[in-house]
């Protein structure tokens, strides 16, 4: 049964105003930009440093830390994966109970603590110990931690951008920032493009926009194909036995060039129209230079031009003009793309 949600606009808490709330998330936000100011302002050579230990490790980089500084790493640690970085999560107290054994002496550590006294300061000799090379993310960077690292981060002692100046809010916006300016000055280093940043996304929207034709296209069966010399019989025959539904068929020549692709609509009109049309060549009646999308090109390419011309099958080609198969929309909306522009 269909259910629809339905709110109070009457009910608020005792003492309401609007003004004082929208106030209060103000000083939050306005608090955290000063605490990623600030980090700002602290950047230096260690930073370059660092971003070269990670273009230069043989092994993977491992992320660590501990509480909510611990949760900031996953994050960082998921946006090297997902940049080209090998990279994986630690905790130090499970590493200090065997996880130890995953590390390599290959490995880079990224350890984040903002005050440098927590759990990481038994961890970090013993990484140090095996080779590994630390960079450490800290708001004190004389701290015992930051003694054990090669390279130190410092964010600052930045008030928390919590009411009681305990939770860290502030701190964390700045590590988060930090590791973001770390994993994407690598991944602009190391000059990933777009194809690769697409097979670590191959679900969701973004691989539907990095995603290129021939991985939606109908070919072999599937893509109903004649030659120009064939009747319009034989051209809705193919369309009849292509195993699965087709609403066109393409026209080729003997070199396997588009020229040509008459569909469904044609044929209703043709055999509404003409007498004994099913003998007619379908040179005659094709539409001819039907527009195409190249094999090489992106999938929102082609739906932008389907889009455009209102049709429903887009034939694909290569560089020569050849065919290598057609796009039908129903294809598209199964995967997820959508026919309405910017949705």
């Amino acid at each position: 049964m269909e259910t629809t949600k339905t709110t109070d606009a009457h009910c608020t808490t005792p003492g309401f105003d609007r003004a004082a709330i929208i106030a209060d998330g103000k000083a939050v936000l306005r608090a955290e930009i000063e605490a990623i100011q600030d980090a700002l302002s602290r950047l230096d050579d260690a930073f370059a440093q660092a971003v070269d230990a990670i273009l230069c490790c043989k092994g993977r980089v491992c992320v660590t830390g501990v509480g909510k500084a611990g949760l900031i790493g996953n994050k960082i640690q998921a946006t090297l994966a997902s940049t080209g970085t090998l990279a994986y999560s630690l905790h130090p107290v499970e590493a200090l109970h065997g996880d130890l054994g995953m590390i390599h002496h290959d490995d880079v550590v990224i350890a984040l603590s903002k005050s440098g006294s927590s759990e990481l300061i038994e961890l970090l000799p013993r990484l140090a110990e095996l080779g590994c090379r630390i960079i450490l993310l800290t708001a004190k960077s004389d701290s015992a931690a930051a003694r054990q690292a090669d390279f130190v981060l410092d964010i600052g002692q930045v008030p928390e951008a919590c009411p009681l100046g305990l939770a860290p809010s502030s701190s964390t916006a700045a590590m988060l920032a930090l590791g973001d300016a770390l994993a994407l000055t690598v991944m602009a280093l190391r000059s990933v493009q777009p194809e690769q940043y697409a097979s670590y996304h191959p679900g969701g929207a973004l691989g539907r926009l990095l995603m290129k034709t021939p991985q939606v296209m109908r070919t072999g069966a599937d893509c109903p194909t004649v030659s120009d010399e064939a009747t319009l019989g034989e051209c809705y025959e193919a369309i009849l036995a292509a195993p699965r539904r087709a609403g066109a068929a393409a026209v080729v020549n003997t070199d396997g060039q588009l020229v040509g692709i008459i569909t469904h609509g044609d044929f209703f009109r043709l055999f509404r129209s003409q007498n004994r049309p099913a003998e007619r060549c379908v040179k005659e009646v094709m539409t001819t230079s039907p527009k195409s999308v190249g094999g090489d090109q992106r999938v929102n390419d082609a739906l932008a031009i389907m889009r455009e011309h209102a049709i429903d099958e887009l034939p694909v080609v290569d560089k020569s003009g050849r065919l290598i198969g057609i796009i039908d929309i129903q294809d598209l909306l199964a995967k997820g793309f959508s026919v309405l522009e910017n949705t």
